[in-house]
């Protein structure tokens, strides 16, 4: 069994990996097929100059990414069958004279170790040689070594815990621990998207009230329309106060808006712009970018807000929560059968397996193997995955469409497809695969469709 298990695994890796290599060389060429001219439908917008930027700075991504992508298998091997994960293992139980919660958090972060020394040559190169050659790196070598510190404050402080805490349940809760770590797992996700907006992002970025003037009066209006009540503008606790009908619309029932309206400073980092919403409840937040103020227009700021709020009133956020939960349940239940099965160590070349609920050390070792190997089974999964995000996109345009002005929508996402550098000719197939946004003709396509 063991040998079938190996024999399956280095297929697998060697297909998902050529795999994933020949859709970044099909991309490389249909972009490169298309940068000597702007595609007609934004050729009137976009300049040529511009769209062979975008061009460029994509085939440098693509070139860039499969150079990551090689390494990234070759590490994985070195892991497995080359011995490392072994090595590492043996060296901490020798430290530490056996199994206990101590070795399984220095085996965790040995292997994080190693995975980040490997990567962070990429990063480096990324944001301050590709990132910059294409002038939209504003980092800093001191704003880059503080980001890393901070995160890995935040992993010590957060994270430790977080996986003390599934080793215990994994070694104390019998056969079905599996599920106690699931309730543990989904909960803490819940709780980070609870506390993210007011208490971690804060850390690496200053959020700022957006200031009096035409762009909140007109996003006030747009919250009112959409059925959000904004801060201070409910009867009573559990009350929403109700809003006047939209012309032409009926009444939607206002839901608290606490959380405020925000700019926060993303051009200390990079020249990309952006806007989200965060949150659930009473803290929901909207975020802009000053960088995506900057470039637009307050009827297309309007158009992109009503996007995003359509993101909130489709539940896309608690829809990709619960298919989370579900593939996270699915794929813990997959680990439980897997756990004491010697095969599924001997067949990846680890030494240590044994019983999980015998010995925290092997609970470890189960765990990071599990989370190492499990890329490659579930590549074949991805094209789903982007077909639902890209779903959701075409779900929050219409809703743009309808409560703002879709013509405004489409002249902000040229203006950052642009100002972005976003290709505008990707490969159909490596878009199908990865992209969770619609290629922009389809996108731009589909909301002249929804605006009429």
């Amino acid at each position: 069994m063991a040998a079938l298990f190996s024999i399956v695994f280095l297929t697998l890796l060697a297909l998902t990996t050529g795999m994933r290599v020949w859709l970044a060389l099909r991309q490389l060429r249909h972009v490169a097929a298309h940068r000597a001219t702007v595609p007609a439908e934004f050729a009137e917008r976009i300049d040529l100059a511009d769209h062979q930027k975008a061009a460029d700075y994509s085939r440098a991504k693509i070139r860039l990414g499969i150079i990551e992508l090689t390494v990234d298998a070759l590490l994985l091997l070195l892991f497995t069958f080359g011995g490392l994960l072994t090595a590492f293992d043996q060296f901490w139980r020798d430290i530490f004279a056996g199994a206990g919660y101590t070795h399984g958090l220095a085996l965790f972060a040995s292997v994080s170790v190693a995975g980040f020394c490997v990567s962070l040559p990429f990063s480096l190169y990324r944001t301050f040689s590709l990132e910059a050659h294409f002038g939209f790196n504003k980092m800093t070598p001191g704003l880059y070594v503080a980001d890393l510190l901070k995160q890995l404050l935040l992993t010590v402080l957060i994270g430790v815990p977080l996986l003390l805490a599934v080793l215990w349940l994994m070694g104390a809760m019998g056969e079905r621990w599996w599920l106690y770590v699931w309730a543990a797992w989904l909960g803490f996700n819940l709780l980070v998207l609870l506390l993210y907006p007011t208490f971690i992002a804060p850390l690496f970025n200053k959020f700022t009230p957006l200031a009096e003037g035409e762009m909140k009066t007109r996003i006030e209006a747009l919250l009112a329309r959409c059925g959000f009540a904004s801060s201070g503008e409910e009867d009573s606790p559990g009350r929403p106060k109700s809003l006047p009908a939209p012309p032409g619309g009926r009444a939607e029932r206002s839901e608290g808006f606490g959380g405020g309206i925000y700019v926060m400073d993303g051009s200390k980092r990079s020249a990309h712009g952006n806007a989200y919403f965060t949150g659930f409840g009473r803290a929901k937040r909207i975020v802009f970018f000053d960088t995506l103020l900057d470039k637009l227009a307050p009827g297309e700021v309007e158009a992109v807000l009503a996007h995003e709020l359509g993101h909130y009133k489709h539940r896309h956020v608690w829809k990709r929560i619960a298919v989370m939960a579900a593939l996270s349940l699915a794929l813990l239940w997959l680990l439980g059968q897997v756990i004491d099965q010697s095969w599924f160590y001997e067949g990846l070349k680890v030494g240590t397996g044994g019983t999980a609920q015998n010995s925290a050390m092997s609970t470890a070792m189960a765990l990071i193997l599990f989370s190492l190997v499990l890329p490659v089974f579930t590549f074949p999964f991805t094209p789903l995955m982007s077909w639902l995000s890209r779903r959701h996109e075409f779900e929050a345009d219409a809703y743009a469409a309808r409560q703002a002005n879709g013509n405004e929508l489409i002249a902000a996402l040229v203006k950052l497809y642009r100002d972005n550098a976003a290709t505008l000719t990707p490969d159909p197939l490596f878009s199908l695969f990865y992209d969770s946004h619609p290629p922009a003709s389809q996108r731009i396509a589909h909301l002249r469709t929804v605006s009429l």
